[in-house]
């Protein structure tokens, strides 16, 4: 994967050529951004700029580096069991997946990612056994005389046995290694791995670069591509998610509504209570990726309804398939006297169910308290 190849972010383009050129290459480097603004395809990007910019056969380290099969070119990502990965699992036993999976979504996020993998209904994460993988990885003299480049993508994964396991070699790495680490939370990586980086921060994507790519690379009209690119808010990964229709947002788009419905009735109705205890226990069936896919979703619902409420309807992008539901109804109940609140408890619930939480007790207790802040009154600013 080359520059050419990456979307927009022409400036840290530029920056990290120029560094490699000057030599001025830090061992440890962070990529941060929210998904689908290029992190981990920019990570690959630049890890063939330095292995095959300094190599005597640079037409042979590319054709390698494009099928991620560079020697001296490591991966560390999220793994869980599966049906043939039973224990102990690493990303080295997930090569041929990972290979595929960076062909056809370079821009994919962790949930594409489980799902390519067929474990969406697990939590990926970076244990001690991927740390010690890579300590004895790295630990090997390169084997074509250059660097060394160990992309570790969404760092924050790593648990805390992991992430001491890294510390030492990652302060003080052997000669010519370098360290990618590529991560959508940057408060989830402890500090002291933090504080050995250095952190490059990536915007979201501008809707021109993004209108430019849909059109190129999915042979989409204009029109399409402008209404794609407003909604998918800098992210191209969902972009081509939106474009494709993908099933999970007309899923989402169902529990939702069946959600807000129960959760307004309930109010002075304790028979109701019942339908939101049994939507709690259909949603924690559902694994606990697409449970924070789903509370994801919620957030984006409650903010678009909150600026069509506002008289900003050329912000909203938001589109129900349902036709006994209407946005413009549902606004009024989110204003500036509920939507921090309502922001706060969606966010705990998606980081309880993040560490294992009981997904049944989270979205119950999630559900009742929106009873009460769906009829929270707004307050009116006195002149």
């Amino acid at each position: 994967m080359t520059f050419e190849e990456i979307i927009g972010q022409e400036h840290i383009k530029n920056h990290l050529k120029k560094s490699a050129k000057n030599g001025r290459i830090p061992h440890a480097q962070l990529f941060i951004g929210k998904e689908g603004c290029g992190t981990l395809p920019m990570a690959i990007a630049y890890a063939q700029h330095l292995l095959c910019s300094f190599s005597e056969n640079k037409e042979a380290c590319t054709i390698k580096c494009n099928k991620l099969q560079h020697p001296d070119l490591h991966f560390a990502f999220p793994v869980t069991t599966t049906d043939s990965v039973k224990r102990h699992p690493v990303s080295n036993l997930f090569l041929e997946e990972w290979r595929s999976f960076i062909k056809e979504q370079p821009y994919g996020s962790l949930f594409n990612w489980l799902q390519h993998i067929g474990v969406e209904n697990k939590q990926g994460q970076i244990g001690v056994d991927e740390a010690e993988d890579v300590v004895k990885k790295l630990q090997l003299k390169s084997y074509e005389g250059g660097f060394k480049v160990m992309i570790i993508w969404m760092a924050e994964k790593m648990n805390i046995a992991a992430s001491n396991k890294l510390l030492k070699l990652i302060e003080e790495p052997p000669n010519k290694t370098i360290f990618l680490l590529v991560t959508e939370d940057e408060g989830q990586i402890i500090n002291t791995i933090k504080s050995r980086c250095q952190a490059l921060h990536f915007p979201i994507l501008g809707n021109a670069d993004l209108v430019k790519s849909l059109i190129q690379r999915e042979g989409i009209q204009e029109n399409e591509a402008l209404k794609l690119a407003h909604q998918s808010e800098g992210n191209y990964n969902k972009a081509v998610h939106l474009l494709h229709n993908n099933s999970n947002d007309t899923i989402f788009e169902e529990w939702f509504i069946t959600w807000i419905r129960s959760a307004f009735r309930a109010k002075g109705n304790a028979a109701v209570i019942q339908d939101l205890i049994g939507w709690s226990e259909a949603i924690a069936g559902s694994g606990r990726e697409t449970q924070k896919q789903f509370l994801q979703y919620c957030l984006q619902f409650f903010r678009q309804a909150l600026l069509l409420n506002y008289g900003t309807p050329d912000l909203v992008f938001l589109e129900t398939t349902s036709p006994s539901f209407d946005l413009s109804k549902f606004s009024p109940f989110i204003h500036s006297g509920n939507i921090l609140t309502i922001e706060k408890e969606v966010s705990d619930a998606q980081y309880h169910i993040e560490r294992n939480g009981n997904a049944k007790i989270i979205l119950l207790d999630l559900s009742i308290k929106l009873t009460r802040l769906l009829h929270t009154k707004e307050e009116k600013i006195k002149a």
